[in-house]
């Protein structure tokens, strides 16, 4: 498997992501996730919206905390035609409890604690921590990846107006 040393950092520390970013404009990668009770969702099972994936080292984390409120309150405006996904190595069952005690109801949170799927795919599998690096994608409706913004700094949050605007342009068409 590929490793890119250096391309995530934790308080400036490098640290080894492992896999390679998709590159935009190609098919989204395909994965399989876990829904908070446990059953399998396809990626492939959103066409038809746009999608809105942020992945986060973890909710417990106060960034990852802010960044799925704020895109939590971002959703809210958005319509019905895209959806926002955040996706963790939090198991199911505590990511449905951070949402309950949250009050998230607009993201859908998605955990790849099982096999790394996601993370290895999306090239966001941090090596020494076994987490995901804080990284937003855009796809379209067809499946198609059409932004990419990786935040480099886990400690930091995304530029949230650049990721809804990309958002609302793949839903445009």
């Amino acid at each position: 498997m590929y490793e890119r040393k250096g391309a995530a950092t934790f308080q400036g520390d490098p640290l080894t992501v492992v896999g390679d970013t998709p590159k935009i404009g190609a098919p989204a990668p395909d994965v399989t996730v876990l829904a908070n009770d446990l059953s399998p969702i396809a990626l492939s099972s959103l066409r038809g919206k746009t999608v809105i994936i942020s992945s986060v080292p973890s909710l417990d984390g106060a960034v990852c905390d802010t960044e799925t409120r704020r895109f939590n309150k971002e959703a809210a405006a958005l319509g019905d035609d895209i959806v926002i996904l955040t996706v963790s190595m939090d198991l199911p069952f505590a990511q449905a409890r951070w949402c309950g005690a949250a009050g998230i109801d607009k993201v859908k949170t998605v955990s790849d604690h099982r096999d790394a799927s996601f993370g290895t795919a999306y090239g966001t599998l941090i090596k020494e921590m076994r987490l995901l690096a804080r990284t937003v994608f855009v796809v379209d409706k067809g499946g198609v990846l059409r932004y990419v913004q990786e935040v480099g700094e886990i400690m930091k949050e995304p530029d949230y107006d650049e990721v809804i605007a990309a958002a609302k342009k793949a839903a445009a068409g």
